[in-house]
């Protein structure tokens, strides 16, 4: 059920027969698609009954009773949060993320902390310490990353909503690839407080959902600014339910098609060509805007990214809290904790991170990629001088074989080519369904079949700064007229 299906579900039932049922699928799904890597059942049904013996209360609010799952790099106050690494693996958070406790505070029921890239790092949810996210359209495909765990559990109708986080496309990326809606705020629209640092000046907080309507619902309770968030921003927060009129005529929606001519599967290509189309027959206008910059904003993220991981994650050095290795030595002590509690690719990021800010290296290549980032800032602001939204494909591709590109990290982070910008630039996007794949096709990126046929495709939206309201009324638009949203993968109609 969507969100809204589900607060009619509590007032015709109860908020703990709602609750008992995703359990039930979560126990019976869960083993197939290690979406979850805590499930609270025990305390997710104390809290939908408490919501039951105060009708009162809870009837106006938003979420009383909806299930939801939460991206394990947010604390939870009580409940195991891991980032999925060997390194938290026991930690217990003593506070709730501000974004959690708002979610509370709306009536919703924390089931259970999803599966992610360890410390957020990857791009197919193939890092996690506690093995891969399965993707439910195709079991032995990956669900994209960093949020393919809580992507997995929304697609798989396990809950309404999950949390993720996207730092260079982990929230729509993974939407893309499940077939889902997944949105990334304005940096600073959403508090950022509590969620485990991977690059603090490119992280944020969003929600993925079944329909754009539950996205805008969900911005309604997320967003708004923080005491406890120093860069979360005092912009005021419109009602974006409000704005789902379905009216886009005379929205103005730049195409960058020098940027899309290479590296994009042909089937990615013509669902997007084909959404395209059914915007501009609702009355939007399409205008080519040209992103100069664009095609440096991969390797830009990757410099900007691992240098702000490498000074984040040194805080994780066994003394303080996490594992620890034991060793009758300090320095020893330091290297076997970090050794054994980071996997492959956060070792990776890290030496990249520490290498680039090191000296006679921060010149050339931290400080050059900051550079850079600003200049693909300003093209989207000339852009957008122009224009109301900017289109193209979420991901060049369809999701690949499970362990298909881990080998090639290179391969692998071109992945992320079309959602690092939005991150680089602060500016708001969303993700959304647009078609499914027919058959196998041959990537342009490498030499492997991309797709097999049936393999979900998104649709990314970007906007001007705190404009998700135009995003979203946009995206919304489309999704009326199209049934993306509404079909189920296998895993859920064949049973």
């Amino acid at each position: 059920m969507t969100i809204r299906e589900v607060r009619e579900a509590v007032r015709a039932r109860s908020a703990a027969d709602v609750c008992a049922d995703a359990l039930a699928r979560i126990e019976t799904l869960n083993p197939q698609l290690n979406a979850f890597n805590t499930v609270v059942a025990d305390q997710a049904m104390a809290r939908a009954e408490a919501i039951d013996r105060e009708p009162d209360r809870w009837r106006d609010a938003p979420l009383a009773g909806v299930p939801i799952a939460v991206k394990d790099n947010l604390c939870t106050r009580g409940i195991r949060t891991t980032a999925s690494s060997r390194m938290l693996e026991h930690y217990v958070p003593p506070y709730d993320a501000t974004v959690v406790s708002r979610l509370e505070r709306a009536g919703g029921v924390i089931v259970g902390k999803t599966n992610c890239d360890e410390f957020a790092m990857g791009s197919s949810n193939e890092t996690s310490a506690f093995g891969p996210v399965r993707n439910p359209w195709a079991l032995d495909r990956i669900p994209g990353g960093t949020s393919g765990g809580s992507a997995a559990a929304v697609a798989a109708r396990l809950t309404p909503m999950a949390l993720g986080s996207d730092t260079g496309g982990s929230i729509r990326q993974p939407a893309s690839l499940c077939g889902v809606v997944g949105l990334k705020p304005t940096y600073g629209r959403v508090s950022r407080y509590g969620l485990i640092a991977h690059a603090s000046s490119l992280d944020q907080v969003g929600p993925l959902t079944r329909t754009v309507y539950d996205a805008a619902l969900t911005l309604n309770v997320l967003a708004g600014s923080d005491e406890a968030d120093a860069t979360c921003a005092a912009e005021p927060v419109p009602d974006y339910t409000a704005a789902l009129t379905g009216d886009v005529r005379g929205t103005r929606i730049g195409i960058p098609r020098a940027l899309l001519e290479q590296g994009v599967d042909a089937e990615v290509s013509g669902a997007m060509d084909a959404a395209l189309d059914v915007l501009k027959a609702r009355g939007a206008t399409l205008v080519d805007v040209d992103l100069p910059h664009a095609c440096f904003a991969t390797p830009v993220y990757y410099l900007v990214s691992t240098a702000e991981a490498s000074s984040n994650l040194a805080r994780y050095d066994g003394v303080r809290y996490g594992f620890r290795a034991k060793d009758e030595s300090l320095r020893g002590m330091y290297a076997k904790t970090r050794a054994r509690g980071f996997g492959a690719e956060v070792k990776r990021r890290i030496m990249l991170g520490t290498y680039v800010l090191s000296a006679g290296y921060y010149d050339a290549y931290y400080l050059k990629a900051q550079q850079v980032r600003t200049l693909v800032l300003r093209d989207y602001d000339r852009a957008f001088a122009d224009v109301d939204v900017v289109a193209m494909p979420t991901s060049p591709l369809p999701a690949v074989r499970i362990g298909e590109r881990v080998s090639d990290p290179v391969q692998m982070y071109l992945m992320d080519v079309f959602t690092v910008s939005a991150n680089l630039s602060g500016l708001p996007a969303i993700s959304v369904p647009c078609g499914f794949t027919r058959g196998p096709g041959v990537s342009k990126l490498g030499d492997a079949a991309s797709s097999e046929g049936g393999l979900p495709i998104g649709l990314q939206l970007m906007g001007r700064r705190f404009d998700e309201a135009t995003l979203l009324r946009v995206a919304d638009a489309y999704e009326r007229d199209t049934e993306w949203s509404t079909q189920p993968p296998p895993l859920i109609s064949n049973r």
